[in-house]
């Protein structure tokens, strides 16, 4: 009864042990320090910014098409579903260039 018991606390300490590994090594959708030109930044690039998925980053295109180049980062805050708080998560990933 001890050696299994010994057994399996092995076993629990080796499963954590290895949920840790791959936490520690799960990337977020960008890991990077560069900046996504808002002003170049196709459909892909844009999704990889947190909170951008699929249908926000095609209103950034159309607004960006329809408008022209945003003038500054702060300009992103016109596209509808970019409001401040989103905005503020974005400041540090974007660029106009």
């Amino acid at each position: 009864m001890k050696r299994a018991l010994s057994g399996f606390l092995v076993l629990v300490i080796v499963v954590l042990s290895l949920q840790t590994v791959v936490a520690q090594t799960a990337a977020p959708k960008d890991t990077g320090k560069s900046t996504v030109n808002i002003n170049t930044a196709g459909q892909a690039e844009l999704e990889k910014l947190p909170g951008i998925g699929p249908s926000l980053a095609k209103k950034i295109l159309e607004f960006r098409q329809k408008n022209g180049q945003f003038k500054a980062t702060n300009d992103l805050m016109a596209v509808p579903g970019i409001g401040e708080k989103k905005y503020e998560q974005l400041k540090s990933m974007i660029a106009v260039k």
